[in-house]
């Protein structure tokens, strides 16, 4: 866990220590002509470098947005998060943490998704640390662990869902926003052990493999292609059904049931076909 180590402003202690300085000077001064008064001075003056030894080794800089994680043989004190010249308890060891922002983005990664399908998939994680202590403590290397486990969720979300989702209802790796979802929960559940928390994650880049993206391009076609014609093909009935009601409604011709099939079929094939229709002009009567 984590918790704020004794520490004192560099600056402060250096003022001391000034102090400190020029008080031995001062009690060593006036044994400077006295017998044994060098004695006294090089006692005062070792005295002096010992401390001021000591205490040197207790002075840390912290910049902005960084934190120390501090250590006494091998025991964790605490972290110093106060940015600037600080001092705290000497022969310490200190550890530097950043808290910056970072972005981590995977490799294109070649994975199955849900249907067996080889995909390319790859995504950015942006993160920072909130917990030094955990990052130093509780993972080897949190930057190296925030990378494997990154590679790891993806690869687990693209085997989650398919590419494409062909059924009504059902979740696509193409759903941006239900997969930047579950993947940041998928994320946080991981670096929480090391003390990492992830501020957001989408996916960079999708795409089925080389090796299937050919016969995957004429399905997509293939199907895009059956959707429009299924909405030509429901638009023409709504306008021949309206069409035969309106000439009903109206009076203006009277049509048995092998006519309105005619007139039906010839319809659709105006209003279905793939080019401009010939128009044919009947110089009989409406039967021959």
């Amino acid at each position: 866990m984590e918790r704020r180590v004794f520490r004192l402003n560099g600056f402060l202690v250096i003022g001391l220590l000034v102090l400190l300085t020029a008080a031995g000077a001062g009690v060593a001064l006036p044994f400077l002509n006295a017998d044994g008064g060098e004695v006294i001075i090089g006692v005062t003056a070792v005295v002096l470098a010992v401390i001021l030894t000591i205490a040197s080794t207790g002075f840390v800089v912290v910049n902005p947005n960084e934190s120390q994680v501090v250590q006494f043989f091998g025991r964790y004190l605490g972290v110093i998060r106060t940015e600037g010249l600080q001092w705290t308890w000497p022969f310490t060891a200190r550890r530097r943490v950043t808290l910056r922002v970072r972005n981590f983005e995977t490799d294109r990664l070649k994975v199955s998704d849900a249907d067996g399908n080889p995909v390319e998939i790859a995504a950015v994680v942006v993160w920072r640390v909130v917990d030094p202590a955990a990052a130093v403590f509780s993972v080897d290397d949190h930057i190296e662990y925030v990378a494997v486990q990154a590679e790891t969720a993806v690869r687990h979300l693209a085997t989650s869902y398919p590419y494409e989702a062909h059924d009504t209802g059902r979740s696509s790796l193409r759903d941006s926003s239900v997969v930047s979802e579950e993947l940041t929960a998928e994320l946080r559940e991981r670096f929480e052990r090391a003390g990492v928390e992830v501020l957001e994650s989408r996916t960079t880049h999708l795409a089925y493999a080389p090796e299937i993206a050919q016969a995957m391009l004429a399905r997509q076609q293939a199907s895009a292609i059956v959707g429009a014609r299924f909405q030509i093909v429901e638009g023409a009935v709504g306008m021949v059904s309206n069409a035969l009601e309106r000439l009903r409604a109206e009076h203006v011709v009277e049509l048995d049931e092998e006519r309105k099939a005619q007139m039906v079929a010839n319809l659709l094939v105006v209003l279905c076909g793939d080019r401009a229709a010939q128009p044919v002009v009947n110089a009989g009567s409406l039967y021959s």
